[in-house]
């Protein structure tokens, strides 16, 4: 099993930080994976976009021209990855960034509305956890106990307590995602 997965959208979106969880849970389920981020000199508001890799087995190169799965939070990110996603592949939306809606026919389209969700659990920083639940609904890389994991490892200690928080958006994530 090897996974190929892009994440795009604007900075501030936790597009960086949700492929960084994606690989420490990989990294705790003992596989290979690599994480490749991309952004801007602007911190907020410019586009990011991380690759990563997940593996059984060991990984030639972390650069990419197509992908399994894409992920994109924003019409910029639709615009410049839908037609990288391989045949069969599978392309995660967001409702709320995207004007015109993916047309491939040959992939997986599914919507979230995670920035609506976010809104509804009163937390704009749990939207890129939301996010990440859906794509572990549709293609389950790794277990949510990997993501918790992860989530131990990679958070500052004083950031511990939100842990619990972030697991419930995964869940919420994992309800709400639907295939178009």
């Amino acid at each position: 099993m090897k996974k190929e997965i892009i994440i795009s959208g604007f900075g501030g979106q936790g597009v960086l930080s949700m492929g960084k969880i994606l690989a420490y849970s990989g990294l705790m389920e003992n596989k290979e994976v690599t994480w490749m981020p991309a952004y801007g000199p602007e911190q907020r508001g410019g586009t990011a976009n991380v690759t990563v890799i997940v593996s059984e087995e060991r990984i030639s190169s972390p650069i990419l021209s197509k992908y399994d799965v894409a992920i994109v939070l924003n019409q910029p990110s639709l615009d410049k990855f839908e037609e990288k996603v391989k045949p069969g592949g599978i392309l995660i939306y967001d409702g709320y960034g995207i004007i015109n809606p993916p047309t491939r026919k040959d992939i997986n389209v599914y919507r979230i509305d995670a920035m609506d969700k976010a809104a509804e659990m009163q937390n704009s920083k749990v939207f890129n956890m939301i996010v990440l639940g859906g794509l572990l609904k549709v293609c389950p890389v790794v277990s949510t106990d990997g993501i918790s994991k992860a989530l131990f490892k990679s958070l500052p200690e004083r950031h511990h307590p939100l842990i619990p928080l972030n697991m419930q958006a995964v869940d919420e994530g994992m309800n709400i995602i639907t295939k178009i």
